[in-house]
């Protein structure tokens, strides 16, 4: 465990991070354990109302002089960031997998995910452009300019422990914005070791520590005052919908924005032109990837009547020869990993249960397995299901992947969009008119669409979101930047008269 040391994770730490910069904290004190084998990893004392409040003026101080630093100047610290992220990529990689049980590729994986979007970002910090518009006045100019907005509040949950967060932070940051951090309760170290890093980047450039600001604390004392705090002019919150649904009602009440990420029900329609060397590998990564935590994990499959039963008999192969890939996530080889923690077994199993009482099939799975290193280890679960169901119409948090029937291409699409949720989608067929309804106005409702790929993952310069249940989602490529910043028209009188209303006189002495 020495990358802890490296990382400069003591055994005890302060929830209240500004910069580099600990604050004593009088919140209770969390221990965090490992999904791996339940050892304790840290403490971490935890903010309460008045760090809260210590570091919410701060990140507000610090706003007024990172905005006004060019914009490029801002992505200089952003590459540096970036920069200091690679130096630390294995010891970063190997924390997430620590934490939350990613294997070593995905933690590794996700590091990298984070020095992707600080390029990207510094890129952004030179395309901050706005429109020149005529103006129906004569002597007038009217152009377009956009302002950060000010403190951004990030609520990051515990499956993308470190990227969520550099998605939203490095590019408000270019934008001129301040972050504060409310990271997952089940994921704090990763959050505290890239505040450090930042920090260190901050004093390095003789910077205001308050542009970057993490708290570690209870929803209480941390998430529901920063969700209302009318300082904080947007929330970012990644989660479930019923979380979302809060924090939106919320955050709207006070007439604040809100970016949302929430659940994901998202569907593999499999037709009859599929190549399926393709299609089961995509299937089963998109299932199985990071114990099935994913919000764009893949929990359905419809596929078509014809090719049915093949489907089905190559992936119940493919999942029997998983059994032997499941472990200790840091170990090579092992493919799944724990889920994050007891309740998340537990829900994963309920679920199960309202699958069987509702006339399921389970072909295979489905189970906690014994002798490992904790109880958080499952075999992910194959089963035949209806899609109305009620456990199928829900988004479990886990390996659970229902296999549907279906006989037309319309009667497909149906059943994908008839969820309550919209975020990742896919088809696989080499049929281009098949490919081209899914991905027109009458296919997908999903904010995401693949053709050929599974519906896990994607990248930084396209848009991230979904539709429906799932909430918003941050903006595409390079217009990713307007999501934290404001508009103003600006209308500039540049002529040498004043246009006066005929028939007034103006008295200007």
């Amino acid at each position: 465990m020495d990358f802890l040391k490296r990382l400069g994770l003591d055994p005890l730490l302060s929830g209240a991070v500004t910069g580099a910069t600990p604050h004593p904290c009088t919140g209770p004190t969390l221990t965090v354990t490992s999904p791996i084998d339940g050892r304790e990893l840290a403490q971490v004392q935890q903010a309460s109302a008045a760090e809260y409040e210590v570091l919410v003026q701060q990140a507000q101080e610090a706003f007024l002089q990172w905005r006004t630093l060019p914009a490029p100047q801002r992505g200089e610290v952003v590459r540096q960031i970036g920069d200091a992220v690679r130096a630390h990529k294995q010891d970063l990689g190997a924390l997430v997998s620590w934490e939350v049980g990613k294997i070593t590729q995905e933690g590794e994986g996700e590091v990298q995910e984070m020095i992707d979007i600080c390029d990207f970002a510094v890129g952004l910090s030179r395309q901050l452009y706005g429109l020149t518009m005529t103006s129906e006045r004569p002597g007038h100019r009217m152009f377009e300019q956009w302002h950060p907005l000010g403190p951004i509040g990030i609520v990051t949950a515990f499956n993308f422990p470190v990227a969520v967060w550099s998605w939203n932070a490095m590019i408000a940051a270019v934008c001129g914005n301040t972050m504060i951090w409310k990271p997952s309760p089940k994921a704090p170290l990763c959050a505290l070791a890239l505040q450090k890093i930042a920090g260190q980047v901050l004093e390095r450039n003789g910077l205001p520590a308050g542009v970057f600001t993490t708290l570690v604390g209870t929803n209480e004392d941390i998430a529901a005052r920063l969700v209302d705090d009318p300082r904080i002019p947007l929330i970012s919150a990644t989660g479930s919908t019923a979380m979302g649904q809060v924090v939106g009602q919320k955050v709207a009440a006070r007439l604040g924005r809100s970016l949302l990420e929430l659940g994901g029900n998202n569907a593999i329609i499999v037709t009859p032109s599929a190549d399926l060397k393709i299609a089961i590998p995509g299937i089963v990564f998109g299932a199985v990837g990071t114990c099935g935590q994913r919000c764009t994990s893949t929990r359905r499959l419809i596929i078509h009547d014809s090719i049915y039963e093949t489907v089905k008999e190559r992936l119940v192969r493919a999942y029997q020869q998983l059994d032997d890939r499941i472990g200790d996530p840091t170990q090579p080889g092992t493919l799944i990993g724990p889920m994050i923690d007891d309740a998340a077994v537990d829900r994963f199993l309920e679920a199960i249960a309202a699958l069987q009482a509702a006339g399921g099939t389970l072909l295979h799975g489905g189970e906690r397995l014994s002798g490992m290193p904790s109880g958080r280890y499952v075999r992910p679960a194959l089963a035949e299901a209806e899609n109305a169901w009620p456990v199928v119409q829900q988004e479990t948090f886990g390996p659970l992947l229902y296999l549907i029937r279906y006989h037309t291409l319309e009667e497909a699409l149906a059943l994908q969009n008839g969820v309550p949720q919209g975020l990742s989608s896919a088809i696989f067929t080499q049929n281009l008119l098949e490919s081209e309804q899914f991905l027109s106005a009458s296919g997908s409702d999903c904010g995401l669409a693949n053709v050929n790929i599974g519906t896990s993952g994607a990248e930084i310069g396209g848009a991230f979101g979904g539709e429906k249940e799932t909430g918003g989602g941050r903006e595409s490529g390079s217009d990713a930047w307007k999501a934290y910043m404001r508009r103003q028209t600006n209308t500039l009188n540049y002529s040498s008269a004043l246009p006066l209303a005929q028939g007034i006189r103006f008295d200007l002495e």
